[in-house]
């Protein structure tokens, strides 16, 4: 029998090789090698993402495992054969359906693709032991060090949420980062309707559910990669969670509105909110981001969304149109100060809300980077509130469930800029969220607690009596 052009494993291989020794990020990466790959049959390429997703989801817990039954320690092990054993033990322990011996000859074969036949006895051996104790580990006695190895979640994670969350919180959002789900989009109203756009779906064999927080948001399984549905190509709906989207039901433009989104890419918010004047009969959207390349990024799906071509800034619509511009939101535009009636800040942050989408940010994120981040939140913020009019709206959100980045930030901006209060948001959301106000005009999103990613929104808005203030980005940003 000749051998496979392609092995999938291999694949799988190369990708964690470059996201734990390399430092790329797996959504990059995976998106890439997917890309590379179409062509490959359906199944393959969900093997691909499936094995290299639960592995880095289950790290800890699998490095655990592999130190019980080896001696050698993962640390001390061979690149290569330290990511082999990790996505074997990965199949082994969370694959019904490859069996056992299956995955030790593949990963016995494939050290000796790679040059390391010397150790596929040592390979061999560490997978059956693995297989033969699996239900025999004990898992540490510490509760705290359990739920970091049962949940693979670096432990200091879980003590910095034990100073706001109980038990039971935390072990929900634990739970739901593991939890399988489909894909959320935003029906584009200015486009189509939910129900039509349904009707597309299952015409081209896309499962599609109403989410219960909003009716123009649809979970969809069932299909294959985005770039073949042609729903997806005539730009009828926008890849974006329902968390994202009640940023857009809380910012709450009107017509006419000018609005600046400071940090923009991929762009959802920014077109969310252009959607929304459309329907209102007008206005504008300028969507910055720091980066050319996302800059780039945001006018490809201005172009997809709005089935305009050329490489401008095109319109939205004949009555809104959305700029993509390449600046920084940490450096004042004098040209901007107190032009704006809506900014979106929904800034750098720590990611700490979408562990599930992005396992391998668990794993680089620091105690000190959570500091770091909040003090450029703190200085972006300080940049954006000079865009906002009197009268004007501040939209504050990030993707993370870490107080410093989001009520200690919102306590901090309110303090500091006497000319901002809370806005009342209950009205904005749904029956469902109105509990989980935090605080008027805050509210925070938990995975597990709430349906939708981990994700923070405060609504701001400028007295309508406040005048211009000096003051520039630098200075009022220390605690």
């Amino acid at each position: 029998m000749m051998n496979k052009p392609v092995n999938e494993r291999e694949i799988v291989l190369g990708i964690l090789m470059e996201i734990t020794e390399n430092g790329t990020f797996s959504h990059v990466i995976l998106r890439e090698v997917l890309g590379k790959y179409q062509y490959l049959p359906r199944r393959e390429r969900a093997f691909i993402t499936r094995v290299t997703e639960g592995t880095l989801e289950h790290l800890i817990e699998i490095d655990y495992i592999l130190d019980h039954v080896s001696k050698v320690k993962v640390k001390k092990m061979k690149a290569v054969i330290r990511n082999i054993l990790r996505m074997s033990v990965y199949q082994l322990k969370f694959m019904d359906s490859v069996p056992d011996r299956a995955v030790c000859s593949e990963a016995v074969k494939l050290a000796g693709r790679k040059g390391f036949i010397n150790l596929k006895g040592f390979v061999n051996g560490v997978l059956r032991n693995v297989a033969r104790q699996m239900d025999e580990i004990p898992y540490p006695e510490d509760p705290t060090a359990a739920l970091s190895v049962r949940y693979s979640c670096p432990e200091w994670i879980i003590r910095y949420w034990q100073k706001t969350w109980s038990g039971d919180v935390i072990e929900k959002i634990l739970e739901d980062f593991q939890r399988e789900k489909p894909l959320t989009v935003r029906c584009c109203l200015d486009r189509t309707t939910p129900e039509r756009l349904k009707e597309q779906f299952a015409r081209e064999g896309v499962r599609a559910e109403t989410h219960p927080y909003l009716p123009y948001a649809l979970c969809i399984s069932g299909f294959d990669h985005l770039e073949a549905l042609e729903s997806f190509r005539e730009g009828m709906f926008a890849v974006q969670d329902i968390s994202s989207m009640l940023a857009g039901e809380i910012a709450d433009p009107r017509k006419d509105d000018f609005v600046i989104d400071v940090c923009a890419a991929p762009g959802g918010k920014a077109l969310h909110v252009a959607e929304k004047l459309a329907l209102a009969g007008g206005g504008r959207v300028e969507a910055r981001d720091i980066s050319g390349r996302k800059v780039e990024l945001i006018r490809e799906n201005i172009r997809r969304l709005s089935g305009a071509a050329g490489a401008g800034n095109p319109a939205m619509s004949g009555n809104v149109a959305v700029d993509a511009v390449c600046m920084d939101a940490a450096v004042l535009d004098e040209a901007s100060v107190g032009k704006a009636d809506l900014v979106i800040a929904d800034l750098p942050c720590s990611g700490l809300g979408v562990l599930g989408k992005k396992p391998d940010l668990k794993y680089r994120v620091t105690q000190e980077s959570v500091e770091e981040l909040a003090q450029l939140q703190r200085k972006i913020l300080t940049c954006a509130r000079e865009y906002v009019k009197p009268g004007g709206v501040l939209l504050y959100s990030t993707c993370t469930i870490s107080r410093a980045e989001n009520m200690d930030n919102v306590h901090w901006f309110l303090e500091q800029f006497p000319e901002f209060a809370p806005d009342p948001i209950g009205e904005r959301l749904c029956p469902e969220l109105r509990d989980s106000v935090q605080e008027e005009g805050c509210i925070q999103l938990l995975p597990g607690v709430h349906k939708c990613d981990g994700f923070f929104i405060a609504r701001l808005k400028k007295k309508a009596e406040a005048g211009k203030e000096e003051g520039t980005c630098s200075g009022k940003t220390e605690k």
